[in-house]
């Protein structure tokens, strides 16, 4: 099974990061193929990162078509450019932030999030309401820690992870904490043992979700919205000639 793994910022050394999170969780005969864009931001934190960035998932979506992968993951909480990458594919495209918040509300009766800047706090009260876990999400929950700084996540980064972590769990009465940056996976499982309750990282979550519907094989559909982009001249955008 083919596995693309598209991170939507520029950040090389994230996008090593979470393609070995994902591969650390996929099955032993998935190809992980992880990626990023030419052009954008080295880290989304808001809405103009995001639209920027959104562009280029669905730069390497289409790039990837000739790889022929059999599920697509956008490894950012903001899950950008998600509509527009399952127009391009047949294959289940999946954000890590619907995954989480799927996984999260198996698990415990309600969660909160734990995410990078407070800034985007509301990006992800967006995808909570547009994915419709207004009654499971109890919180949203900045720390105000840069993007860039999660490459080497350690020391007082984690313990302020671990500290508003359990902030949330306590103020927001849930029960599993839902990592709000693709940055934080590397980190997923020291902050469960710390904290004793489900941590859900999404890259994980994703990787394993898009597994199940390929062996299940079910795609996308292809006979309303998501049908394939109408063919039309792209200007001065290199490779949509």
């Amino acid at each position: 099974m083919k596995l693309l793994v598209v991170n939507p910022n520029t950040s090389v050394e994230m996008t090593a990061a979470i393609g070995l999170a994902a591969q650390k969780v996929a099955g032993a005969a998935t190809h992980i193929k992880t990626v990023c864009p030419t052009f954008g931001p080295r880290s989304i934190e808001g809405h103009y990162d995001e639209v920027v960035a959104a562009a280029g998932v669905v730069e390497q979506v289409r790039a990837a078509q000739a790889w022929q992968p059999e599920g697509i993951i956008i490894a950012c909480f903001g899950d950008p450019g998600l509509d527009g990458a399952r127009e391009l594919t047949s294959a289940p495209v999946l954000g890590i932030a619907e995954a989480a918040f799927h996984a999260a509300s198996m698990l415990a009766t309600g969660f909160s999030v734990v995410t990078t800047m407070t800034r985007t706090c509301i990006i992800a009260e967006h995808l909570v309401h547009r994915y419709g876990f207004e009654r499971r999400c109890r919180g949203i929950h900045g720390t105000d820690i840069p993007v860039l700084a999660l490459e080497h996540c350690s020391g007082q980064t984690f313990e302020t992870m671990v500290s508003a972590a359990q902030d949330a769990l306590l103020k927001d009465r849930s029960g599993a904490i839902v990592l709000g940056c693709a940055g934080m996976a590397t980190v997923c499982q020291a902050l469960q043992d710390r904290l004793g309750v489900p941590v859900i990282d999404g890259v994980a979550a994703a990787v394993k979700f898009a597994e199940a519907l390929a062996a299940l094989g079910l795609k996308t559909d292809k006979t309303g919205d998501y049908a394939q982009p109408l063919p039309k001249e792209y200007v001065n955008w290199q490779g949509f000639d």
